[in-house]
């Protein structure tokens, strides 16, 4: 039997027949496998190619589509710099918990979509950005600002900070302005008609007679609340009365601050003063400008010797008697940065300078000569040195306190590291607890909460606590958390002890509270009651004036109203401009309601719209301004619109 089915397998039509059964299992097994790893992402863009922008976008087609990510960590370091800001902004007004919705996490993250498919539109469209743009761009940032001008000092300090390359930073740039480009071009293409700009005038120039009354905030209900009431209250409003998710640790904080260490004795500050001589010393200043020539890292020998040659000749130029340095550096410079300040860098020591070999230049030359080629990573530099301030030597008895203070500094952080070490690998013995651990470094076990997301006392309002305390692993399996910095040298280590899940609170609990909201609904409905009657009575015919009488109240008449008028607050103008014009002999009655619970209650008699034949050439090219821009920022929104359409985007809504 099994030769018979050897021999029934082994022809040309079995062989073709499991040839066609591999082709699926090799286009969708394969595409199986190859997926078969953990997304990390909280979107994805993806395009098709630009020569087959109908390519499918099923396997195998779907390898030829551009992939942009959007991670998990760049959507919650997004989101908490977002939450920072607004902390800020509000101060003691700051809602952690109507911060923290859905609703703004995927606004925010709709913002980094839309970022994300211009960075790919703009690739797709072969858009680049010139160098001189670059480098007005970084001229006027705030960031590198003094007096409103740009600070070649400022620049390398901003450098020296960040810990970025002038190349890095340049690159930056260089992205941030390709994203910008489209946008802004489309934005300022964007122009205004006669017919519109006369349009918008007689509707911002427009001007209404108004007649308004403000009947006072409703009088406290003291009436009884039936307990009907409150359970159809309750059922209705049961997303008001839910307690948030919380939780409850256990922490060891590790404080540099804190920890004392003994002075240094007088042979180390010794030591210390004799290694940071040259430091401790006014640094010498050198009053530099250069001129680049540049060349590519991967540039071959031709190119090399081609751009020596050339700064060869620039050095030359530049030794002759009288030449103009400056005019030579706008001219042939390819530093961007400098070149529009003739090569200017300022007063620079050491260690502010682009490479070791510029330093060692700069600082063998004297006031007024010009070296060069002088090579590094960047190319080939002409140099000038304008002027040197000699620095000075301070004595170790003039600064003996120094020393001491970044001795004892350097011996707390030693001593912190140190610290932070044994105690972590301590707690990786038992990682379910912290008291061990603490009790063996001679450490305290504080505890903090319950806590919702979004803030908290103490160090649950640090962002870096609460992903650490909020965390599914940390919640569910109780193990203690990495070092979490909160600060220079001042980190912690926490375990959550106890999770408090969303949840409902129960009618007893929150009775009160349901009670008083009843009471507050059924006194603004009154008002709303007796603002509505009086409103009925103006569209029946009867003046408001009479109409406020007969309520005993105060009527105010607005002649000539203008938008935006404060009067009684901006809100409630605009809702009197909101509502129709007027029939002849009519009024339009509308009402609103004030921050402080008062209503009003208004009726327009008559509407004077704005004369555009009047209006001078200075505000027209004002208004024809502002709808360009508005124009413009909406075609802008709708290119972003069109290329979000065009390419594919996915959410993990799980992972936000």
């Amino acid at each position: 039997m099994l030769q018979k089915l050897r021999e029934k397998t082994s022809g040309w039509i079995a062989s073709v027949i499991l040839g066609l059964l591999t082709i699926p299992f090799a286009f969708f097994g394969v595409e199986q496998y190859m997926q078969g790893r953990t997304e990390t992402w909280a979107a994805k863009v993806e395009a098709p190619p630009t020569w087959w922008e109908g390519a499918p976008t099923f396997w195998p087609a779907s390898t030829l589509w551009q992939r942009e990510e959007i991670s998990t960590q760049d959507f919650r370091t997004a989101f908490e710099n977002a939450r920072l800001r607004q902390r800020q902004q509000m101060g003691d007004q700051y809602d952690a918990r109507a911060f923290d919705t859905p609703e703004n996490k995927r606004a925010l993250l709709d913002q980094l979509i839309d970022r994300k498919v211009l960075e790919m539109a703009a690739d797709r469209a072969g858009i680049a950005v010139s160098n001189d743009r670059v480098a007005q761009a970084i001229a006027t940032a705030p960031a590198y600002q003094v007096d409103g001008k740009f600070s070649r000092e400022r620049y390398l300090f901003e450098l020296s900070r960040s810990g970025q390359t002038a190349a890095q930073i340049e690159n930056e740039t260089r992205r941030e302005e390709k994203v910008a480009l489209l946008p802004e071009s489309l934005a300022e293409s964007a122009f205004a008609t006669k017919s519109e700009v006369d349009r918008l005038i007689t509707l911002t120039g427009e001007q209404r007679s108004v007649t308004y009354v403000q009947l006072p905030p409703a009088a406290p209900d003291t009436g009884p609340v039936a307990g009907k009431e409150i359970d159809a209250f309750y059922r209705a409003h049961r997303g008001a009365y839910r307690a948030p998710e919380q939780v409850t640790i256990e922490y060891v904080e590790l404080d540099a601050a804190s920890m004392p260490v003994p002075p240094a004795d007088e042979a180390t500050l010794r030591q210390r003063y004799a290694d940071e001589k040259a430091r401790l010393a006014g640094q010498e200043q050198r009053l530099v400008s250069h001129i680049l020539v540049a060349v590519p890292a991967n540039a071959d020998a031709a190119t090399q010797k081609a751009a020596e040659a050339k700064a060869a000749k620039i050095a030359a130029d530049a030794k002759v008697p009288g030449a103009d340095f400056a005019a030579l550096a706008r001219a042939d410079s390819d530093d961007n940065i400098s070149k529009a300040q003739g090569g200017d860098l300022g007063w620079v020591g050491k260690g502010g300078m682009p490479s070791k070999a510029f330093e060692d230049a700069v600082y063998a030359m004297q006031p007024g000569e010009v070296r060069g080629p002088v090579k590094t990573e960047f190319g080939y530099h002409v140099i000038l040195v304008r002027e040197a301030k000699a620095g000075s030597q301070a004595s170790f008895e003039d600064m003996r306190d120094q020393l001491a203070r970044e001795q004892a500094d350097a011996d707390r952080e030693h001593a912190f590291t140190d610290l932070g070490t044994k105690f972590i690998d301590a707690v990786y013995k038992n990682p379910t607890a912290l008291r061990a651990a603490a009790d063996s470094m001679k450490l305290p076990v504080k505890t903090l909460g319950p806590f919702s997301r979004g803030g908290g006392a103490g160090i649950a309002g640090n962002a870096a606590v609460q992903r650490a305390a909020f965390q599914e692993s940390a919640i569910q399996d109780g193990t203690a958390s990495d070092l979490i910095e909160i600060g220079p040298n001042h980190s912690v280590v926490l375990r959550v002890t106890q999770h408090l899940p969303e949840h409902d609170l129960p009618v007893a609990q929150v009775r009160a509270q349901i009670v008083a909201a009843i009471r507050s609904e059924r006194a603004a409905k009154a008002v709303q009651a007796r603002a509505d009657a009086m409103i009925a009575k103006v569209r029946a015919g009867t003046p408001l004036a009479q109409v406020a009488t007969a309520e005993q109240l105060v009527a105010v008449n607005a002649p000539e109203l203008k938008r935006g008028a404060p009067m009684p607050d901006p809100a409630t103008t605009e809702a009197m401009f909101s509502v129709p014009a007027p029939a002849m002999g009519k009024a339009t009655p509308g009402k609103t309601t004030l921050r402080n619970g008062s209503t009003v209650v208004f009726a327009v008699t008559a509407v004077v719209p704005g004369r555009a034949n009047e209006a001078s050439l200075q505000d027209r090219l004002l208004w024809q301004q502002q709808l360009s821009q508005w124009a413009g920022t909406g075609d802008a929104k709708a290119f972003i619109d069109d290329m979000r359409k065009s390419m594919q985007v996915d959410i993990a809504e799980d992972r936000l």
